[in-house]
């Protein structure tokens, strides 16, 4: 079976130095907000350009605490997009807060920023636009309306990591840049995990504050927060592959490169790529008018293709009917039917790849068979 995403390879390959960092945090005796935490915050702000790195529990927990630290909540309204992971929408709900969809473009399905003056009430108080499967969302068009109505920019980059707008790192651009650390994230833990960044230093210290039961001082809340840490393990697994990233980016983008020139010749829309941004390809997603069928074929031989997302968020059971913008995403609607993911991931071998490739073609190749007044 060749998986969509596959974790286990990366540690595989990367064992001797993460079971070195997992046995000197369990030789260390400290396991909460220690050393291993605050070096990878430094690191990872480091390698985003920012001042300030926060690690949370998740990327779902990065985005809550993002939007309270911003004092958003009951009353407010925040606008983001339905193509996207659930996690969006409800770290919004978490806050008391509305989420306000609104349509995506249809080259990038990243939020287009030609919808937002529309969506924008007196109770807006934040975007929160998506850098969907690698690549960054128009971040010009957004931080311009966004100032022109004095609005915080909630970057979700939980997707994203490495990739860039205008040479500036996805998560360092509005206020604050949100993470999550999932395992099959291009940078990864081995649990859950997240990291928020920004350049506010008052920022960054409600979050931190926040993130730990509103503490200033040990068990004395000064504020209502709440409890969402990153391990010591987690931190160190992270520093290890943190190292490896751009490294691990160049194979991502070497893989879609080889995706673009063995299906090009299809009745497929490959990825696009803007001249604005550096896409890094946590997935590599194609639109196919058979989507359905091609899904199936490639599944029947083993092959780990998958959508990301079968639904958008406003069509889901625990959102329908109830968020503001959900009867006008016309763009939205039609990618869900033809979206697909095709396996990518470091450690992909070249013979699996070809295998996929292959696959792809050999379904365009019957379909044509089949039907050969659709060329």
């Amino acid at each position: 079976m060749i998986l969509c995403s596959n974790p286990h390879a990366q540690y595989l390959e990367l064992r001797e130095e993460i079971d070195a960092a997992v046995q000197r945090v369990l030789n260390s005796g400290w396991y909460i907000l220690g050393d291993e935490v605050a070096a990878f915050e430094a690191e990872f702000a480091a390698y985003l350009g920012v001042e300030h790195a926060i690690g949370v529990g998740s990327g779902t927990e990065a985005i809550h605490l993002a939007l309270a630290a911003s004092g958003i909540g009951a009353g407010d309204e925040v606008v983001t997009v339905s193509h996207t992971a659930v996690a969006t929408v409800a770290a919004v709900e978490l806050t008391g807060a509305t989420p306000v969809l609104v349509d995506v473009d249809p080259v990038t399905m990243t939020m287009n920023p030609a919808k937002l003056e529309s969506a924008l009430t007196p109770r807006t108080k934040a975007i929160l636009p998506v850098h969907l499967y690698g690549q960054s969302a128009d971040m010009d068009g957004i931080c311009e309306v966004a100032s022109r109505h004095g609005l915080r920019v909630i970057e979700d980059a939980s997707q994203a990591h490495g990739a860039t707008w205008k040479a500036r790192r996805g998560g360092a651009i509005g206020d604050v840049g949100c993470f999550s650390l999932y395992p099959t994230k291009n940078l990864g833990g081995l649990g859950d995990g997240g990291i928020v960044t920004t350049a506010d230093a008052d920022l960054a210290q409600r979050m931190r504050s926040l993130r730990e039961y509103g503490w200033e001082q040990r068990f004395i809340s000064e504020r209502r927060g709440w409890n969402t840490r990153l391990d010591e393990i987690q931190a160190a697994v992270l520093r290890v592959k943190l190292k490896h990233l751009d490294r691990f980016t160049k194979l991502r983008r070497d893989i879609a490169a080889r995706y673009d020139a063995g299906l090009s010749d299809l009745d497929i829309q490959l990825p696009s790529r803007s001249t604005d941004d550096r896409h890094v390809f946590h997935l590599y997603v194609v639109r196919a008018k058979q989507r359905n069928n091609l899904l199936k074929f490639l599944r029947s031989r083993e092959i780990g293709a998958s959508l990301h997302y079968p639904e958008p968020v406003h069509r889901q059971p625990a959102y329908l009917n109830r968020l503001p913008g959900s009867s006008d995403l016309p763009v939205t609607e039609r990618l869900v039917d033809e979206i697909l993911s095709l396996p990518i991931y470091p450690e992909l071998r070249s013979d699996d790849q070809q295998r996929v490739i292959e696959a792809v073609s050999a379904f365009y190749g019957a379909e044509l068979a089949a039907n050969p007044h659709a060329a």
